[in-house]
Order: C-alpha cells, then structure tokens, then sequence
C-alpha cells in the first residue's frame, strides 16, 4: 500500500490576485519563510509559494464571491510551526503588517498544548498558525507502534 507523505501542493481560487499576493507575500515570505516564483497555465497567472515542505498556488478565480467556511468545502487551513514560541512571533508580525491575527492562547479542547492563532484572507479563507503537539509528534516517531 503507497503511504502519502506530505502534502504537495494547494490550491487557492482568489477573486483579486494582486490583493491575495500582498496579503500572501506578508503571510507566507515575510512570517513563514516561503519562497515565490509566478507561471502560467491556460493563459492564467499563477503565483506559487514554497517550502520544502509543500507549494502553495494562488491562481485567479472565474467566480468572485467571499468564501463561506461552513458551506461545503475548505474550512480552514492549519499550518504548523515547530513551537508556541514561533506560533507567538508569527501572530505579532502579522498583526504588525495590518493583519488581524487573534491573540494566540491554549485550546485545550483541542489538545492540552494546543495553541493557535486564527486570521482571513482578503477572500475570508480562514487560516490558522499552530504548534507542533506533543501528540504529533509521537504520531510522526512512533507511527509503526500505534495500533491500526
């Protein structure tokens, strides 16, 4: 059986590029360290951010409404940083680009040492910034142990 071990890449439809592209660039560059390149494809512009990890695409939509997080689809999209520590730092520099990160805090209805700090983007795609948790962690080290 082939075992998936990462997420490639996704994909974003945003209503406004250059707007996605500002807001991205502080996000993704400028917070999380990605890198960027721009290609087309089918005659539409594409801007790709990058780690090692994964691709990040933002390409323009072909119908222009705000996202719903409820309706069926993409809720949210969580990406994980080393410690609460970082998740802290990511959350004051977005907040000193003019983003409107929420005051990262413990939710321990999620997990004991879950700690996050939630933002939109221009098209009200809702993202979060989280730690990597102690039970992530054992599910990356251990995951030939657990039970199936």
């Amino acid at each position: 059986m082939a075992e998936v071990i990462g997420i490639d890449h996704i994909y974003l439809a945003v209503s406004d590029l250059p707007a996605s592209e500002h807001f991205y660039d502080r996000v993704l560059i400028e917070a999380l360290g990605f890198r960027k390149n721009r290609f087309t494809l089918a005659g539409d512009p594409h801007i790709q951010y990058y780690n090692r990890q994964f691709g990040f695409v933002l390409r323009p939509a072909r119908v222009a409404t705000k996202h719903e997080p409820y309706a069926p689809g993409l809720h949210h999209f969580c990406l994980r940083v080393d410690s609460e520590a970082e998740v802290r730092d990511v959350a004051e520099m977005l907040r000193g680009f003019g983003i409107d990160a929420s005051e990262p805090k413990r939710y321990p209805d999620y997990a004991p040492d879950y700690v996050a700090t939630f933002f939109e983007d221009p098209d009200g795609v809702r993202l979060e910034v989280t730690n990597y948790r102690q039970e992530r962690r054992d599910r990356h080290d251990h995951w030939d142990n657990l039970p199936r």
